[in-house]
């Protein structure tokens, strides 16, 4: 369903500048038609998660090619191609680096076999209170401060919106970021930066038990920055008609996004743009949210992470660099996305040729991209993993099991937070015994309806069948023809730091590796061993305001690496450094999200040097 932008255009072959705008889907068909005329391709421009995207859909295909870019996405066509008994070849770049993998029923793991990291996280209190890195200044200014001023009013917001004026009056009521009848932008820009920078950072001061520990950070009010007659400047720089109602830097004669602002540059950047998002853009302000193609959006939150990050003694960075971490951006190389191109198209000829010595002879390979090559390669192939026995979805009804207060969390908290956000159900059906708690679908009648969405209001104890320590959920996605178990335990306190959601869920262990003697060459006769586990690292990418919980996996084994011979170690400098046996290879998602794959034991103890084809 995605549409075309200009940030799409250095990294393909298929998009120009007039198609900004336009659905990829049905652009790429027009573009691959022009040199492959006699070809038949349907664009669907929509939800590959629609209802109608369902298991019959994907039986009419050979093989499904995977070009997604968020976790979720991905988990829910892995499903699907196991429902149907398609064979899914799935991908990912990143920068440099890239990969493609095969799944295939019965044969390899499926995309969830090993625990996938959750997204990068911060805890709440480091964002508002405590940042130490530029990142925390970036996720408080588009999270926070930017969502506060011009997203959703009615939203829950952690920045402190009392002023320092309204403790002994009426006042005490009011929201600071509300703009008062009797003031003008600069008296209401200067009035939130006093409140942010100022204030707040006074107000933290005030609690010494945090920084006894930690450096503490100097409030920045506007007046100690910007005199009244330079703020007065502001706008009063030439400008182009074009420009100057979308670009702050623009409006104050900023022209190198890699420039790194002062402390006053900063100053004017933020009530400049505050200016004009008030006067050029009021229809929209109340429903915005951050995105990294907006000009002034990512001009705005590179000032103010950088005012805040002033205030906090972290360094500065260019708006280059603020919208790369505020977009959660590795920019694309044209290149590598080739590369995973073409090692896509080999594993799909393999499986459209049906056969089976592909799967017998371990002729399906996963294929990892590397950043820097070593000993001459730049690709590492290694051989398709078994299914993992303990994978609850592909193995045979593997339980799960959960921690939750259940005289406490309601069903609605167990759908959100569990179904939906750990297990990415979109249509869930959820039974205790032979009792249905809830249900989704266009076919249900009204009454039903009301009585699903009242269970959702109780606690899992007062539903009309209990849910308490011992029981058995049973939780199904229709449209996935996916079905898992779910043993409840009853847990009295949580850890609210560690353990947000107030419940964890396990169940993720991996099976031990078979233990065998045999050896499989790997490319020119390099020998591997077949067991190679991995370990899930946190993904790097992923920038949300929420606390961290350590509860939702439990980690992994390390997979023994492919027993290479002294000449193959892989060493991505170019130097040879036989002290460093331990090396990572990372299995990247386009865009969204990260898995690391871990890889380890290099042999050295070989009779002849021999290369990785």
């Amino acid at each position: 369903m995605d549409t075309i932008e200009v940030s799409n255009l250095n990294r393909q072959f298929l998009f120009r500048q007039s198609h900004v705008g336009q659905s990829k889907a049905k652009v790429a068909r027009d573009a691959v038609l022009r040199f492959r005329p006699h070809i038949s391709i349907t664009p669907y421009h929509a939800n590959v998660k629609d209802s109608n995207f369902n298991v019959d859909f994907f039986k009419q295909f050979n093989v499904v090619l995977n070009g997604l870019d968020n976790l979720d996405a991905r988990r829910h066509v892995n499903r699907l191609c196991l429902a149907a008994e398609v064979p899914l070849v799935e991908s990912g770049t990143t920068g440099f680096l890239g990969q493609v993998t095969v799944h295939v029923k019965g044969k390899t793991e499926c995309y969830e076999c090993q625990p996938k990291p959750a997204p990068k996280t911060y805890p709440v209190c480091t964002i508002t209170s405590t940042p130490s890195k530029f990142v925390h200044c970036i996720v408080w200014a588009k999270e926070l401060l930017f969502a506060k001023l011009f997203g959703d009013k009615n939203q829950v917001n952690d920045l402190n919106v009392r002023s320092n004026d309204a403790c002994s009056s009426s006042e005490n009521t009011n929201d600071v970021f509300e703009w008062r009848d009797d003031e003008d932008f600069e008296q209401y820009g200067r009035r939130i930066y006093d409140h942010v920078f100022g204030y707040n950072i006074e107000l933290a001061l005030s609690d010494e038990e945090t920084w006894k520990k930690r450096n503490k950070p100097r409030p920045i009010y506007s007046r100690d920055v910007l005199p009244d007659k330079m703020t007065q400047q502001n706008g009063n720089v030439d400008k182009t008609d074009d420009l100057s109602s979308a670009s702050a830097m623009a409006s104050l004669g900023l022209k190198n996004p890699q420039d790194i602002w002062c402390l006053v540059e900063n100053t004017r950047v933020f009530l400049e743009a505050l200016k004009l998002f008030f006067t050029n853009r009021k229809k929209e302000i109340g429903n915005l949210s951050f995105d990294k193609d907006d000009q002034l959006a990512v001009e705005f939150v590179t000032a103010a992470a950088n005012i805040r990050a002033a205030s906090f003694n972290i360094p500065s960075h260019s708006l280059f660099e603020a919208k790369g971490i505020a977009g959660n951006i590795v920019h694309a190389v044209a290149t590598t996305n080739a590369i995973v191109a073409g090692l896509i198209v080999i594993e799909a000829i393999k499986v459209l040729k049906k056969d089976t010595d592909c799967y017998r002879e371990k002729l399906m390979r996963m294929t990892y991209c590397l950043e820097h090559p070593s000993k001459k390669m730049l690709l590492m192939p290694v051989e398709p993993f078994e299914p993992n026995k303990s994978c609850f979805v592909c193995s045979s009804q593997t339980p799960l099991s959960l921690e939750i207060n259940t005289h406490r969390s309601k069903l609605r908290d167990f759908v959100e937070k569990i179904v939906k956000a750990k297990l990415g159900m979109n249509s869930p059906l959820i039974m205790c015994g032979l009792a249905l708690l809830y249900e989704v679908g266009d076919d249900l009648e009204e009454d039903m309806i009301a009585n699903y969405t009242a269970n959702l209001e109780k606690v899992l104890s007062e539903l009309p069948s209990p849910v308490t320590g011992g029981k058995m959920l049973t939780v199904e996605d229709l449209q996935q023809e996916f079905t898992c178990n779910i043993y409840i335990k009853h847990r009295e306190e949580f850890d609210e730091e560690k353990e947000p959601d107030g419940m964890v869920l396990s169940g993720w262990t991996q099976a031990p590796p078979e233990k065998k003697d045999d050896k499989t060459s790997i490319g020119n006769g390099a020998s591997t061993s077949k067991s190679l586990p991995t370990e899930p690292m946190d993904a790097q990418k992923d920038i949300k305001v929420k606390e961290i919980s350590d509860g939702t996996a439990s980690p992994g084994k390390k997979r023994k690496l492919p027993e290479f011979s002294e000449g193959c170690t892989l060493d991505q400098s170019n130097e040879a450094d036989e002290t460093r046996n331990d090396k990572k290879i990372q299995k990247l998602d386009d865009d969204d999200d990260d898995d690391l794959v871990m890889l380890d034991h290099w042999g050295k103890d070989t009779s002849k040097k021999q290369r990785l084809q």
